[in-house]
């Protein structure tokens, strides 16, 4: 339940271990509580009931700044401010060096173009004005690798770019997981393109889990995610 609306509940018996270097990706209609899974995760919120589990710990006992060091985190539109490109990459990792910064840009694929724009001190303009949606994807993915972290969220990360843009910032993603080694990734995702290859597939439908596995064990199932996938591949046939 949010605390601005504590009739309605968002997360219905609702359980799941994300296992310790896995992706896990989160699919579903809007409103069937993707982003709450999160969020909880993240410690906006803290359940009304039950706990969230961290390294066998109960969220609420461990000390949240430390822990939010630890997760990475890039949604759909990235935030960046009208400043340097290194002064947006230092809001990660405020003590980085001008050598971690070009570690996370090229391990990102994002350092040809920042090294085009006159590099790290060249400025990215008012919300990253000067960018494109890929490349304002890309410093958002180096300013999360920069932290080196243990948890990975990504919040629809591909979902507002085009096709060559998305495939391009999918690109980084999957080289950015395997840069950083045993990572947990969490994916919420509307394409389900971008979560083909993913440890283990969550469906949510009003709050509770209605489906889970690969890619491949779901479409196979027959069940709402085949179909939404299907849906999803004619759509691409139609724009091809």
């Amino acid at each position: 339940m949010y605390p601005s609306r504590p009739d309605q509940k968002i997360l219905n018996d609702f359980s799941h271990t994300f296992k310790v270097g896995t992706t896990t990706a989160i699919v579903g209609p809007s409103g069937s509580g993707k982003s709450t899974v999160v969020q909880l995760v993240e410690r906006f919120y803290d359940p009304e009931s039950g706990e969230v589990i961290v390294d066998g710990k109960n969220l609420k006992n461990i000390k949240l700044r430390n822990y939010r060091q630890q997760i990475g985190y890039v949604g759909q539109e990235p935030v960046l401010f009208n400043t340097t490109f290194k002064k947006n990459i230092l809001m990660g990792k405020p003590d980085a060096t001008d050598a971690d910064i070009e570690e996370a840009l090229r391990k990102t694929n994002a350092w040809d173009f920042v090294e085009k724009a006159g590099g790290i001190n060249a400025n990215v303009g008012a919300g990253g004005g000067q960018l494109s949606g890929g490349q304002k994807q890309r410093i958002a993915l180096a300013r999360a690798f920069i932290k080196k972290p243990r948890v990975l969220i990504f919040d629809e990360a591909t979902s507002a770019l085009d096709k060559v843009n998305e495939a391009e910032v999918q690109k980084s993603i999957d080289q950015m997981k395997v840069e950083l080694g045993n990572v947990t990734s969490i994916v919420i995702a509307h394409r389900l393109t971008t979560v083909k290859n993913a440890d283990n597939i969550i469906v949510l439908k009003k709050g509770k889990i209605v489906e889970q596995g690969t890619h491949n064990s779901l479409k196979d199932a027959g069940g709402g995610y085949a179909k939404l996938a299907a849906d999803q591949d004619k759509t691409d046939e139609k724009e091809a």
